[in-house]
């Protein structure tokens, strides 16, 4: 019997690789990499399983993506940040009103999700998540807190002012045993500052 075994929690699509083990067969689910709005098979020769602590269970595979990959990331974030830069702040702010709504949506199933690859209590895991999202809904103000500022007459005939403009291509590594709240406090700050994000979770 050939079982297919889903791993929603990215919302993606998956490689899979068949084994054969007593007498029946399993598959361990693959994850991708997302690059310039594409999921891509990973090339890497090493993959991470990552294990339900509850069961020992192996629930998928995780690639030790390779430096081409890497650098294929960064290109596409270079590429993005030309355009995603000139987006105006409250448009960028809508972006994160939706993304907000979408985890809101799908809070408990990301909870249980988190709880299967972590062990932590569903408690727990919800809190994980919510925290996650407090940040997302913080981003959303950015149009207030994107603002410079300007001091008058700070000498004779001296103005100063200041603004805030993006920086171009960010990164971040975030510890396994936050999945959701940490990622969401990284990448949604600077995606909606103007930057491009490059995220990695560590295993």
């Amino acid at each position: 019997m050939l079982l297919r075994i889903s791993h929603s929690q990215h919302h993606n699509r998956i490689s899979e690789r068949w084994f054969s083990s007593s007498s029946r067969l399993q598959t361990i689910p693959r994850l991708e990499n997302f690059i310039d709005g594409v999921f891509r098979p990973s090339s890497s020769k090493e993959w991470i399983p990552v294990r339900n602590p509850a069961t020992n269970e192996v629930i998928c595979e995780v690639p030790k993506s390779t430096q081409e990959e890497m650098k294929a990331a960064v290109g596409a974030a270079k590429t993005a940040f030309k355009s995603w830069s000139q987006v105006s702040a409250p448009n960028r702010a809508r972006v994160m009103f939706k993304y907000q709504a979408i985890l809101r949506d799908n809070l408990e199933s990301l909870a249980q999700l988190v709880t299967r690859e972590q062990g932590k209590t569903l408690v727990d895991s919800r809190g994980d998540v919510i925290r996650g999202i407090e940040n997302v809904e913080q981003c959303c103000s950015i149009s207030t807190l994107m603002m410079g500022e300007t001091s008058e007459n700070l000498a004779r005939d001296l103005d100063t002012y200041s603004i805030r403009q993006p920086l171009g291509v960010c990164a971040g590594i975030a510890p396994f045993n936050f999945p959701s709240m940490i990622p969401l406090w990284k990448f949604p700050t600077g995606i909606v500052c103007g930057n491009t994000y490059i995220m990695s979770v560590s295993q």
